[in-house]
């Protein structure tokens, strides 16, 4: 499907001097609940990297599968005017990734990046690797320090 995406997620967690857990899966795991279900874990364990646009430019907001993000009080902690859902089409010129599949990271270039708080209560996290029928595993503290995320509360 998407294997050069997922090579890239693979190589930006190895650059980062994380390890590959990337997880490849015979059916497609696009959504927080398919995940949560061929991973037996917490949907809320699920790290959805959500691509919103503020004024044309990106912004990657990990969040909890099991959070509805609240983007009028993501736009007030971060003081920017309003934050609109991407397209798929400005997701993937901006990720290389599609809808669904969107990992944290392996991204052509960097970008500007929220981490859902909550997500700090689990001990393994679990978000998409580049496309549908991949996931990675990895914990809050890694992956705040591989994405250099701002934490924060988004729901």
């Amino acid at each position: 499907m998407d294997s050069d995406a997922v090579a890239n997620v693979r190589r930006a967690l190895l650059a980062a001097g994380s390890a590959d857990t990337v997880a490849v899966f015979e059916t497609q795991v696009p959504t927080a609940a398919a995940a949560a279900a061929a991973l037996g874990c917490d949907v809320a364990a699920i790290t959805n990297s959500l691509v919103f646009d503020v004024d044309g430019a990106p912004l990657l907001i990990l969040a909890s599968g099991a959070a509805r993000v609240d983007t009028g009080k993501v736009a007030a902690q971060l003081g920017s005017g309003k934050i609109r859902r991407a397209t798929p089409d400005f997701v993937l010129a901006h990720t290389g990734q599609h809808v669904g599949g969107v990992a944290p990271i392996g991204h052509p270039e960097k970008i500007r990046t929220i981490l859902d708080q909550t997500l700090n209560a689990h001990e393994l996290l679990w978000a998409g690797a580049g496309d549908h029928n991949s996931m990675f595993s990895i914990t809050y503290q890694d992956l705040h320090r591989i994405t250099n995320a701002q934490e924060m509360p988004v729901r």
